[in-house]
């Protein structure tokens, strides 16, 4: 893979998620409350609410707030009923778009979807047309001219799936998506800490789009990403530019 994708596009996302650091709050809590409803409010037997909690530390969200939300799952306080939705489509060029969606009307949800993709050149997918181009998985990169083979092996041992260089984008470790945390934590202990680092659903192949293309595409994920109710965009497009 060149140089100029993944890295760029990591920081890009990090950049505009930390332009929206209230939105994100809203969108952990609304993580979290859905986690504890499906799984319970023990993070020792629910990954996914233990997840949600760390992505909800590192944000820097008040104790309370976490408190809060889980006993609102838990059904320990009243609060909205959110249902979890996931729509597929294509932006430009054909390239691949997933939208997961939390929300308590999804007529509303659909409308704003469907807007987004269709006010910048893309179109709305039915179940299933696309997500079998993404891949569940922890994924946590490593900057260029980190040690290859001694990341290798502490990520190996701590139970990690793969780990590959991709040269000036650095190294990149997967993992089972309910691995995510044990695999990263043993990697910091071992010294190894991740630039970046989520449970995604990483594309199994891309592909780059530039100039106007790029442009474009970019305004959809932007327009996408800006929806209330959406929690995540994942694409298999790679902006160059």
């Amino acid at each position: 893979m060149a140089g100029h994708s993944k890295w760029a596009n990591i920081k890009h996302k990090k950049a505009a998620q930390d332009a929206k650091r209230g939105r994100i709050f809203t969108r952990l809590i609304k993580e979290i409350t859905v986690a504890a409803r499906l799984g319970g409010g023990d993070i020792n037997s629910n990954p996914r609410l233990r997840l949600a909690i760390d992505k909800a530390f590192e944000q820097n969200m008040p104790k309370d707030n976490v408190e809060r939300a889980i006993k609102r799952g838990s059904g320990d306080l009243e609060g909205v009923n959110y249902e979890e939705i996931r729509y597929e489509g294509y932006g430009i060029g054909g390239a691949a778009v997933l939208v997961d969606c939390m929300t308590d009307n999804r007529i509303r949800t659909v409308a704003d979807v469907r807007h987004a993709f269709a006010k910048y050149g893309g179109n709305l997918g039915t179940d299933g047309s696309v997500a079998f181009m993404f891949k569940h998985c922890g994924q946590l990169l490593f900057t260029p001219g980190t040690d290859e083979n001694a990341l290798m092996e502490a990520a190996l041992e701590a139970g990690a799936e793969d780990v590959v260089d991709n040269g000036d984008d650095g190294i990149e470790v997967l993992t089972d998506p309910y691995e995510f945390i044990g695999v990263k934590a043993a990697l910091e202990k071992a010294g190894f800490k991740a630039e970046f680092s989520e449970v995604t659903m990483k594309p199994t192949s891309e592909s780059v789009l530039t100039g106007d293309d790029a442009a474009r595409m970019q305004k959809m994920l932007d327009a996408l990403e800006n929806i209330d109710d959406v929690q995540e965009v994942y694409t298999t497009a790679v902006i160059d530019g």
